[in-house]
């Protein structure tokens, strides 16, 4: 059995150990407010690299025309469907959704965007290949609301919360409030019940202000997504708002991309901060 340490023993030891290292004042102030909210919690967060089919450093010019054009749902199909081929793809072959002229017409947008390039054999291949879709989402959403908002916004994130895996694909300081936005690229039937027991760790882990599973998807969410949800987050009771965009519990939602995905995730936020308000 090892022996107690006395008091003198105790504060010795303490007295003797190095002071322990801490930011610098310059890092501090650096740190956007998003990533501030999530150290205040307790979080050690830190970006990832993000996972994009152009340069991260892409001009403003640029980057203002593919945000425009990724408002276009078909635009996404495409090029999602381009990015999952994982190599040199015909435009027929990279969504079912789209007429063969449509297809050949992102094909070009994406060449014309500096995206793709030709590779033979009316093929195409992308310029700068992603793993998949999901970072240009966040890219695109994030992007979005933060022009949208007026709202400071972080894309691709990991938490450094303990026993939590994932990334934090959108976080936002919106009115002082920390506002977490998950986001899906899968169809409803691909997005398993375990994706969304790790969304739900994630706020239980977070503690934002408001919360908003967002799925890129013009599919209803009530068919599965909803009764998933209902069986992994506890009290959920989901009211919908409109169309397909649902509160889950107070300052939680759902919400797909029917009509539009910026605007159904901005319908949330909106409720959710007009629920923060006073009951008159």
């Amino acid at each position: 059995m090892t022996p107690r340490r006395t008091a003198r023993e105790l504060e010795g030891a303490a007295a003797r150990r190095s002071p322990p290292t801490r930011p610098s004042a310059s890092r501090a102030a650096a740190l956007p407010e998003p990533l501030a909210m999530l150290v205040r919690r307790g979080l050690r967060p830190r970006p990832i690299a993000p996972d994009l089919p152009f340069p991260p450093d892409l001009d403003e010019a640029r980057a203002v025309e593919l945000a425009d054009r990724l408002s276009h749902y078909a635009f996404r199909l495409f090029l999602r469907g381009a990015i999952l081929a994982g190599g040199p793809f015909r435009p027929g072959d990279a969504t079912r959704y789209l007429s063969a002229p449509q297809a050949a017409r992102m094909a070009a947008e994406l060449v014309r965007l500096g995206l793709a390039a030709p590779a033979g054999a009316g093929r195409f291949r992308l310029v700068h290949p992603a793993a998949n879709f999901g970072g240009t989402l966040e890219w695109w959403v994030g992007r979005e609301l933060g022009r949208r908002l007026h709202a400071e916004v972080v894309t691709g994130v990991r938490s450094g919360a303990s026993g939590v895996g994932g990334d934090l694909d959108v976080v936002l300081a919106l009115e002082g409030k920390l506002v977490y936005v998950e986001l899906k690229s899968s169809p409803p039937k691909h997005v398993s019940r375990e994706e969304l027991r790790a969304f739900v760790a994630r706020v239980r882990a977070l503690r934002p202000h408001l919360a908003v599973l967002a799925i890129d998807t013009a599919l209803r969410l009530r068919d599965k997504v909803l009764p998933d949800l209902v069986r992994v987050l506890p009290g959920a009771a989901p009211a919908r708002l409109q169309r397909e965009n649902y509160r889950l519990l107070p300052h939680v939602y759902a919400v797909n991309a029917r009509q539009d995905l910026i605007e159904n995730v901005c319908l949330a936020l909106a409720d959710g901060l007009r629920g923060m308000g006073p009951g008159v």
